[in-house]
C-alpha cells in the first residue's frame, strides 16, 4: 500500500475543463434544490417558538 502522505509536497495536476464544468454543474444543482427545498419547507424551530410563546 502506497503511502498517500508522501504527496502532500508534490506539485497539484491539472483537472481537465471538461471535469471542472460538470463538478461546477453538479454543485450548482444540488445547491437550487436545497434553496428550492428551503423555500418549501417550514422552519420548525422557530414554530415551535412561536407556539411556545404564544400559550404563555
Amino acid at each position: 500500500m502506497e503511502n498517500p502522505f508522501l504527496d502532500i509536497n508534490k506539485p497539484l495536476k491539472e483537472v481537465p475543463q471538461e471535469l471542472k464544468a460538470k463538478v461546477m454543474s453538479d454543485i450548482a444543482m444540488a445547491k437550487l434544490i436545497m434553496e428550492i427545498a428551503e423555500l418549501f419547507s417550514y422552519n420548525l424551530s422557530s414554530v415551535i417558538e412561536l407556539t411556545m410563546r404564544s400559550r404563555k
